[in-house]
């Protein structure tokens, strides 16, 4: 297994890119619970603190598609460098608006100009498409990247949330800041890796937005209803140890969530397997939709952390298949919008996710949150369902794909 994840950096640039795009995806996880976090102790309001930065959120979701389509159209280097100053440029306001205690419709201007952060892993998987398409070490490098993506929400909360305690309330948005900056810069000076782009008279789709495809619309809806599982486990987890007294416990509950999921992403990675794409997508939205039940079932932490590692077991496999699907669907020339449809809708629902669930634990004991879950697996089981006849259907009609 491991050579197979080596020789994805036999080709030339692809070390100098990963390891620019993991500096540059940290941000993300670093920035909203950065802003709760420095709001919430500078303001004393939770309220304000969540509000702004749901703003990011929302605004990160609706506007990184778009930032994506325009990568598609005219090229990393001329599009990367604009949108990230925009997002700078809001971090800094948020950062000094913070300092100098601004009005509060100020901050909201600085999270949504901050919402302007381009996808960072929808850039990375396109510059691995580039050089891997129809080869199987693309799906090796989809599973390193969906693990990346976990390492980066394990390590970057916590980062954030240290740095704002331990130096000083603005330090956690401010390393985010800077390490956006400099993953962003060195990952636009990778030219030889970049991935091509057609005048847009040129390109086959360039019309419109790829959500219009009905197969894209319907794996960004699927990937909401994963997020708000994501959500829900991140809040309930942490009320329920809580509840028994036991804060410290939430930590080793989230830990097996993500252990969870990089295992099996790796070894997913490391598979040749002839299974239609399709099929697995249904076996894995099952699967997910499954392991929701036992969350809501769990009576001690023990249980509850063996209930949340076998969830995670199929989180991982699912989005790379996901991805793999919009690879084979979407024309080359839109292929960073299409996958960042799907990033966009994940993050989406894992703060919908968070907040319906903080919303059902603030009115019950802690594990009632978990039927917020339950209903996401239905939803999740419903739409793999109506993706699996649809793309059988294609598959059919256009065997090739």
């Amino acid at each position: 297994m491991a050579n197979q994840y080596r020789d994805l950096f036999s080709a030339p640039g692809t070390g100098y890119f990963a390891a620019a795009g993991l500096l540059a995806r940290l941000p993300l996880p670093m920035a909203g619970i950065g802003i709760i976090t420095l709001l919430s102790q500078l303001r004393g309001s939770y309220a304000l603190a969540g509000a702004v930065s749901a703003t990011f959120v929302m605004a990160y979701a609706l506007l990184s598609p778009q930032i994506s389509r325009y990568v598609d159209r005219y090229g990393q280097h001329r599009v990367l460098p604009v949108a990230t100053a925009m997002s700078i440029s809001g971090f800094l306001i948020l950062i000094a608006g913070s300092h100098w205690n601004v009005a509060n419709g100020i901050l909201f201007l600085g999270a949504l100009l901050a919402g302007f952060m381009p996808s960072i892993s929808a850039m990375v998987r396109a510059r691995w498409t580039a050089l891997y398409r129809s080869q199987p070490r693309l799906q090796t490098a989809y599973s390193l990247e969906t693990v990346l993506d976990e390492l980066t929400f394990i390590v970057g909360p916590p980062l954030s949330i240290g740095l704002s305690v331990t130096l000083f309330y603005q330090a956690g948005l401010l390393l985010a800041t800077l390490l956006l900056l400099v993953g962003v810069s060195v990952l636009v000076m990778q030219r030889g890796t970049e991935p091509p782009v057609v005048p847009v008279s040129n390109a086959t789709a360039g019309s419109g937005s790829v959500i219009r495809i009905p197969g894209v619309r319907l794996l960004t809806l699927l990937m909401v209803a994963m997020g708000v599982i994501v959500g829900t486990v991140d809040i309930v987890s942490i009320a329920y140890a809580e509840q028994l007294g036991l804060p410290a416990a939430a930590s080793l509950v989230l830990s097996a969530y993500a252990v969870g999921s990089c295992l099996a992403g790796l070894v997913y990675g490391s598979l040749r397997l002839k299974t239609p794409l399709h099929r697995l997508l249904l076996l894995g939205g099952v699967a997910t939709a499954a392991t929701t039940i036992p969350l809501i079932l769990a009576t001690n932490l023990i249980a509850l952390t063996i209930a949340v590692l076998v969830a995670g077991l199929f989180f991982a496999p699912t989005m790379i298949v996901a991805m793999s699907l919009i690879e084979r669907r979407v024309s080359e020339y839109q292929l960073t919008e299409g996958m960042t449809w799907l990033l966009a809708g994940l993050n989406v629902g894992i703060a919908f996710g968070a907040a319906i669930a903080g919303q059902v634990v603030d009115g019950n004991v802690a594990r009632a949150g978990f039927s917020v879950a339950l209903v996401a697996g239905v939803v999740v089981l419903l739409l793999v369902l109506l993706s699996h006849l649809i793309l059988r259907k294609q598959r059919r009609q256009h065997p090739a794909t």
